[in-house]
C-alpha cells in the first residue's frame, strides 16, 4: 500500500504589504526561516513598500528564488471590506453620522478594489505560487498565540481596524499546529485603535507612530479634568465597548476626514501645531485617554477570560503595545500569564498569515522556530566596515572579552550603540540593535533624549535586567522579554535607580536570561560585578522619525549623526 502523498505547500512567504510596516516571513516545511520588517533594510520608517529587500533577504537565506515560492500569505481579505459598504448606510438613520454614510460606504468598496489589486500584483510578482488573502485579526491571533508556545490560551487582539474587525476574543488551541477559534468578534466603528490614533493626532503627534509619546505623556497628567467625557465617548458594553459619534465621528477610509468631532474640540481644546509648547490641557487629555484604555482593555481581558476559560492570554494588535494597559491586565490577576509578542502589531502578522496557510494546507508537519524567537532577522557576522563616508570615525577590533570590556565603558559613564546578532522582530529593540547606558549616571535621561535620541524631554527609558534578579527592582512577578510590559517598581529601585522609573511609577521592563541573549545576560552580570545593580537602561539604535538600525551602514549614520559615544558593531569598537 502506498503512503499518502502531503501535496501541501513546502514553500510558504507571508506578506504585510502595501499599508503601513511592511514585513516577510517565510516558511519552509513548517519552519520559521526568518522575519525582518522592510524598513530595518530600507530606511523608511513604517514603510508601506512592497518588502522587497526583506523578501529577497528571507528567499537567500533559504536557498530559494521566487519560482520555488508555492503560496503567498497575505495578512488582509479584500471580500471582507465590501460587507461593510452596505453596512455603513445604515449610519443614514442618524442626524449624527449621516454626513459619513455613503463615504464610508464608497471608503470601504475602494479599499476591498484596492486590496484585490494587490493580490493580483502579488501573483504577477510570483506567477507560480497561489495568493492567499487571510483574515487580518486572524494572522493577529496566530502570530500572537504560536509565538507563546502554549498548548491552550484566549487570545485577545486589539487594533485600528483589520478589514471590519477592530476586537475579537478567540480560543487558541495546539495539537501538533496553532489553531484558533473566533468566540467573539467587535467591529468597526467601534474602535480602541482609532480612538487613541485620533488623540495623538489631535496632541499634535503622528498616527501609527507617536501612540507611544502620548502613552509617556499621560503620566504627567490629571485624568479626572476628562474622565467623564471618555465614559460617555467611549462607552462599555457587556459585550465590549462602543464610541459615540458625539465625539468620535464614524472612519471614512480616505484622507480629508477628521476623527473627532466639532463637539469633542469644544470640551476640550483645539489641535495642537506640533511646535506650540504643552500645556495642562494636553497632558490631561492625554492621562484620560490612557486611564479609559487601560479600563477598556481590563474589561474585554476579563471578558475573554469568560468566554474562552483559558488562564493565560496571548495579546496581539496595535493597542497590545500599550505597555501600561498589559502591565495593568497582569497587576489585575485576572489570568496566570499574559504573553505579547514582540511583534504584535500590523508586521508581524506576516508571521501570522504564513502560519495560518500552513495550518490550513492539512500539513502534518508542526510549526517551528516561532515560539518564544525574537531574533529572526538579518546578521553581518563579519562586515567589512569602511568608514571613508565618515571622517573621524575610528575603528579597532576588541579581543574575547567583549562583554566585559562593554560592561567596563558602561560602568564609566559611556553612552554606547550595540549591533550584533540578528535583526530583532518588533518595535523594541532587545539587546541586538539597541543604545545602552547606565541607570547610574546622573543625568543620562536628559541627556539621551536630548543628544542621542532628539526627543521630548519627558520620554521615558526602559530598563533591561537578569530574569533572576528582576524581583528585586520590579513587581510584575512574570518574565517580559519583549519589553512589553509596564512594571511597578520597589524602594530597591526608587532608591539606588530612578533613572528608569516613570512619572507614574512604572518601568517597561525586559527580563534578559541566559538562553534569550547570552551576550546581554553577559554584560548585564559583568555590570552588576562592577556596580552592583544587574539593570542597564536599553532603548533602540536610533534617532526619532528614523527606524531602528538593520544594517551596519544605518548604525554607523547613527554614531555619526548622534552623541553616542562609540558603537560595538560585531566586536568592532568605533568611536568618534
Amino acid at each position: 500500500m502506498t503512503a499518502a502523498v502531503d501535496h501541501v505547500p513546502s514553500v510558504i512567504l507571508g506578506l504585510c504589504s502595501f499599508t503601513h510596516d511592511s514585513a516577510a516571513a517565510l516558511l519552509v516545511d513548517g519552519e520559521l526561516i526568518g522575519f525582518v520588517e522592510e524598513e530595518r533594510l530600507s530606511q523608511e520608517k513604517h514603510t508601506r513598500q512592497y518588502p522587497r529587500r526583506a523578501v529577497e533577504w528571507l528567499l537567500g537565506e533559504a536557498g530559494l528564488v521566487p519560482d520555488d515560492v508555492d503560496a503567498v500569505a497575505y495578512n488582509f481579505q479584500p471580500a471582507r471590506y465590501l460587507v461593510e459598504s452596505p453596512a455603513s448606510l445604515r449610519l443614514a438613520f442618524s442626524a449624527a453620522t449621516r454626513s459619513r454614510a455613503v463615504p464610508r460606504a464608497v471608503g470601504f468598496a475602494k479599499v476591498a478594489l484596492r486590496t484585490q489589486r494587490r493580490l493580483q500584483s502579488l501573483k504577477r510578482r510570483f506567477p507560480g505560487a497561489r495568493i492567499s488573502p487571510v483574515l487580518h485579526h486572524r494572522s493577529h491571533q496566530l502570530a500572537a498565540f504560536a509565538a507563546s508556545g502554549w498548548d491552550d490560551a484566549a487570545v485577545l487582539i486589539v487594533d485600528s481596524l483589520g478589514e471590519r474587525q477592530t476586537t475579537t476574543i478567540a480560543d487558541g488551541r495546539c495539537a501538533s499546529r496553532p489553531a484558533v477559534r473566533t468566540v467573539e468578534a467587535i467591529h468597526d466603528p467601534a474602535s480602541l485603535g482609532y480612538v487613541y490614533g485620533a488623540i495623538t493626532e489631535h496632541l499634535g503627534w503622528g498616527r501609527g507612530d507617536e501612540e507611544g509619546t502620548v502613552m509617556a505623556l499621560a503620566a504627567l497628567g490629571d485624568p479626572a479634568r476628562f474622565r467623564h467625557l471618555f465614559a460617555r465617548a467611549v462607552r462599555t458594553t457587556a459585550t465590549g465597548f462602543v464610541l459615540d459619534p458625539g465625539y468620535f465621528l464614524p472612519r471614512v477610509l480616505s484622507s480629508g476626514y477628521p476623527r473627532t468631532s466639532r463637539r469633542f474640540i469644544e470640551e476640550t481644546c483645539g489641535e495642537r501645531h506640533p511646535s506650540e509648547s504643552l500645556q495642562d490641557v494636553h497632558r490631561d487629555l492625554a492621562a484620560a485617554l490612557q486611564e479609559r484604555t487601560e479600563q477598556v482593555m481590563l474589561h474585554l481581558a476579563r471578558r475573554a477570560r469568560l468566554v474562552t476559560g483559558s488562564r493565560r492570554l496571548c495579546l496581539g494588535g496595535g493597542v497590545a503595545t500599550n505597555c501600561v494597559s498589559v502591565g495593568r491586565i497582569i497587576e489585575a490577576g485576572i489570568f496566570d500569564d499574559v504573553f505579547v509578542p514582540p511583534a504584535p502589531g500590523d508586521a508581524g502578522t506576516a508571521i501570522g498569515a504564513a502560519v495560518a496557510l500552513h495550518t490550513d494546507s492539512g500539513s502534518r508537519r508542526p510549526v517551528s522556530g516561532v515560539a518564544r524567537a525574537c531574533y529572526l532577522g538579518p546578521s553581518y557576522p563579519e562586515p567589512t566596515l569602511d568608514l571613508t563616508p565618515w571622517p573621524g570615525l575610528q575603528q579597532k577590533v576588541l579581543g574575547i572579552e567583549v562583554a566585559e570590556f562593554l560592561a567596563d565603558q558602561l560602568a564609566h559613564g559611556m553612552i554606547v550603540g550595540l549591533f550584533q546578532g540578528r535583526v530583532e522582530t518588533g518595535p523594541r529593540a532587545l539587546g541586538n540593535r539597541s543604545i545602552l547606558a547606565s541607570p547610574l549616571e546622573a543625568g543620562v535621561v536628559e541627556r539621551l533624549n536630548a543628544t542621542v535620541k532628539f526627543r521630548e524631554p519627558f520620554r521615558p527609558f526602559a530598563p533591561m535586567v537578569l530574569a533572576d534578579q528582576a524581583k528585586e527592582f520590579f513587581t510584575l512577578g512574570q518574565e517580559a522579554p519583549y519589553m512589553s510590559m509596564a512594571s511597578g517598581v520597589t524602594d530597591k529601585a526608587r532608591q539606588h535607580i530612578p533613572s528608569i522609573v516613570h512619572a507614574n511609577g512604572t518601568s517597561r521592563l525586559q527580563t534578559v536570561t541566559a538562553h534569550q541573549n547570552p551576550f546581554m545576560h553577559e554584560v548585564l552580570r559583568a555590570f552588576a560585578r562592577r556596580t552592583g545593580v544587574p539593570v542597564l537602561i536599553n532603548t533602540s539604535l536610533n534617532i526619532k522619525g528614523k527606524p531602528i538600525c538593520g544594517t551596519p551602514e544605518m548604525a554607523l549614520n547613527c554614531l555619526a549623526g548622534s552623541g553616542l559615544d562609540a558603537l560595538l558593531l560585531e566586536g568592532r569598537w568605533i568611536t568618534k
